[in-house]
């Protein structure tokens, strides 16, 4: 697992220019915002949460139609598939997410900070995005996993995928920018909607694999 964890960690940071495109997606998005709501900072402070959050879940999305294509091109998900059990399968679908998160998302947690200066966050607010976003952005990874599993066969599933998991994650960026609220608003709490998130992480990280692998399966049969 942990040779399986490398390897896609490589192929990750590789493939179609890796992290880098992610972040600069993420700042394309961060940056057209002043242009459509003006340049009135306490308004962008205000939205700053909000908008860090849509950057990052859309920038997330970018190569998850890649999840199992290396292994779909070389025969070698075919092997893994008649050689692996439904409970090993799904322990690699489970490795194969925490590499692609490291390699695509973990830079756009790191990198949020300094965006959130852009959007003229305090520092309070920049804080308490960027632990929600590390504590919510892998259940994305979990619910991607299952569309690319879907759409592994076919030639071009990126859009598909997209189709398929922005919904499943509509949850995750509610309670993920309800929590950054709740740090930085008095009224609002911070506690129950972070829990609530996390929950959503740890559900989705043992949800997500064990329907990706069933999802697998179902293609090759």
């Amino acid at each position: 697992m942990i040779a399986l964890f490398v390897r896609d960690l490589r192929l990750g940071i590789r493939a179609g220019g890796g992290a880098l495109v992610g972040i600069l997606f993420f700042l394309a998005v961060v940056a057209v915002v002043p242009f459509g709501v003006g340049p009135d900072l306490n308004l962008l402070a205000r939205i700053g949460p909000a908008i860090l959050w849509i950057g990052a879940l859309l920038a997330s999305l970018l190569g998850l139609d890649r999840l199992f294509q290396a292994e779909r091109e070389d025969g070698a998900l075919d092997v893994i598939l008649l050689t692996e059990g439904r409970h090993m399968l799904a322990l690699s679908v489970f490795v194969k997410c925490l590499a692609h998160w490291t390699a695509a998302v973990l830079p756009l947690v790191v990198a949020s900070p300094l965006l959130g200066l852009f959007m003229n966050m305090d520092p309070l607010g920049i804080g308490a995005t960027t632990l929600t976003l590390l504590v919510g952005t892998p259940a994305i990874a979990f619910i991607g996993a299952v569309g690319a599993a879907v759409a592994v066969a076919l030639p071009r599933g990126g859009l598909l995928v997209s189709v398929l998991v922005l919904p499943l994650t509509i949850p995750v960026l509610i309670f993920g920018v309800s929590a950054a609220y709740g740090a930085v608003n008095d009224p609002d709490p911070f506690l129950p909607p972070f829990l609530i998130l996390a929950a959503l992480t740890l559900f989705f990280a043992v949800i997500g694999p064990f329907a990706a692998a069933l999802a697998l399966k179902g293609g090759a049969d």
